[in-house]
């Protein structure tokens, strides 16, 4: 099936979709706001694939038949000739309306918009377009490379031939696709982990448990391969944070409102591996 591919947004989930598409022979054109985030992008990009390389798992020449697949701009007018678009900018409705706004004008009649968003519903991003049913959720997981799951979500308007375009893509770039039906805030995997990590949170701020021990109990009582709080750590506690709260505001959901240790640490700047203090030091 491999085409062209536009991705909106050189972070850590955009890079990572351009890279695993690129390495399924997909042509990649890769665009964010400034040649630095677009390089920082590409670096990361490279750091993965040797990392591959080095376990044997790809070819120095696959290492570089990718990167030679992937383009990188500052103009999202380059997505003009794309088949299929994933847009992966900032978690904030007004950010990726603003996107999707101009994708709708870009884009060729028969491109597929997509939205890496992991809590807001499909629905909000299509209606801003006059192509709603070219709309669909195709939600990634961190690190994209490693991660074999995504979560496709249908808008209230996605045709069904939209669907099976995103489906079609994302097995084609080595992962299983999970769909959900009606795009209620959080989907199905962003709801089960925010719930799981309020009550979790919960259970740690009252004294309960410790972070290490309500993470242990989670691994070896219910064979989850990260405990809530670690994966809040690898995750993002502002991520965690940010996810929560959109799901409370569109459910007044009592069980998803953060609570306030989680938001202290946020304040705080404790927002897990990449400050390097979240639950766990490191």
């Amino acid at each position: 099936m491999a085409g062209r591919l536009a991705v909106i947004g050189a972070g850590l989930m955009g890079s990572g979709i351009a890279q695993v598409a690129a390495a399924a022979g997909w042509q990649v054109t890769m665009r964010d706001v400034d040649d630095a985030a677009t390089d920082r992008g590409l670096a990361g990009i490279r750091r993965s694939l040797e990392k591959f390389a080095s376990k044997g798992t790809l070819s120095a020449a696959d290492v570089e038949s990718t990167m030679g697949r992937i383009t990188t701009t500052t103009e999202l007018d380059a997505a003009a000739d794309a088949d299929i678009v994933v847009e992966a900018v900032f978690e904030r409705l007004d950010v990726k309306h603003e996107v999707f706004r101009a994708l709708d004008k870009i884009c060729k009649a028969d491109a597929v918009l997509a939205t890496n968003t992991s809590a807001i519903p499909v629905t909000q991003i299509a209606a801003v377009t006059e192509r709603p049913e070219s709309v669909v959720g195709t939600h990634f997981f961190s690190p994209v490379p490693m991660m074999k799951l995504c979560e496709l979500v249908r808008g209230y308007k996605t045709s069904d031939a939209t669907l099976a375009t995103a489906k079609t893509f994302a097995e084609q770039i080595g992962k299983t696709c999970v769909v959900v039906n009606r795009d209620i805030a959080g989907f199905v995997t962003t709801r089960l982990i925010a719930a799981l990590v309020v009550e979790a949170v919960q259970l740690v701020e009252s004294g309960v448990v410790s972070a290490e021990d309500l993470d242990t109990a989670c691994k070896l009582g219910f064979g989850h391969a990260m405990g809530p709080l670690a994966t809040t750590d690898l995750t993002g506690a502002d991520v965690l944070l940010h996810a929560a709260r959109n799901i409370y505001t569109d459910t007044g959901d009592e069980k998803f409102f953060p609570p306030e240790l989680l938001q202290r640490m946020v304040t705080a700047g404790d927002l897990g591996r990449k400050t390097g203090q979240g639950f766990y030091t490191y």
